[in-house]
């Protein structure tokens, strides 16, 4: 081998030497970049599950938000739909109420009107209990008078003094008083026969008389009647058997 050719050679073998460590060190920092990406892709990656999973919740956030105003305009319909129902019975109540007061400015004179009559006739009438019947009437005067009452009630009590008054004429009855004869008070047992006719007996059964009602005055009567009168009483009381008595009855005009 020539001299120039054994430098040649050893020229190259350096080179060589030298592109082997160049390279190897390349390759290393190739590889320590390429861990670099690789981490750094796995850091976008987990950030890009991260916003994936986030939007997820957001999304179901969102349906569910959305679900629930759609809940709450359909109850809101409902309630607007309950409170204009509830808004049409008070109406419709309201319009009674006035109805109510309407009727109460016309029965509440009507029922003055009914007790006067009442006292009137009862003072025209026969006097049958005649301070139990005045009292019932002052009693509907009180019951007007006392705010605590309702209307209805105050009609109710007005009615059923006047069925009170029809039972007298239907019934028989005997019951104690006393009667002004020539101006002495006689305590007597009374009998009406309904208000066809009221007779009244002494207590001793030794005189009787009869009610005129044109004279508005108590009326001795004869002997002829006073059996019939202490009879008449006895039947009334269910001592005796009713039958068939002689009463002194003034004929209708």
């Amino acid at each position: 081998m020539s001299k120039r050719t054994l430098i040649a050679s050893t020229v190259m073998g350096a080179f060589a030497l030298t592109g082997s460590a160049v390279s190897a060190d390349t390759l290393e920092d190739l590889h320590k970049e390429e861990a670099k990406i690789h981490a750094a892709a796995a850091k976008s990656q987990e950030k890009i599950n991260t916003l994936f999973e986030q939007s997820q919740e957001l999304l179901v956030e969102y349906r569910q938000t959305v679900d629930e105003t759609e809940n709450l305009k359909i109850y809101n319909d409902y309630i607007a739909s309950l409170v204009a129902d509830q808004q049409r019975g008070i109406d419709s109540l309201q319009r009674q109420i006035d109805s109510i007061e309407q009727t109460k400015q016309g029965i509440v004179p009507l029922m003055f009107r009914m007790i006067d009559s009442l006292e009137q006739f009862i003072k025209l009438d026969r006097p049958i209990h005649l301070d139990e019947r005045l009292q019932r009437v002052e009693r509907l005067r009180d019951l007007m008078a006392n705010s605590n009452v309702t209307v209805s009630e105050q009609f109710r009590q007005v009615l059923e003094a006047y069925l009170v008054e029809v039972e007298y004429g239907t019934k028989i009855n005997s019951y104690q008083g006393t009667i002004d004869d020539a101006g002495t008070e006689v305590t007597v047992d009374f009998f009406n026969l309904g208000r066809t006719a009221l007779v009244a007996l002494s207590l001793d059964q030794t005189h009787a008389w009869v009610w005129n009602n044109e004279s508005r005055a108590w009326e001795k009567l004869g002997d002829e009647y006073l059996s019939s009168v202490v009879d008449a009483v006895k039947m009334a009381n269910n001592v005796i058997p009713a039958d068939l008595i002689k009463l002194p009855i003034s004929a209708a005009e």
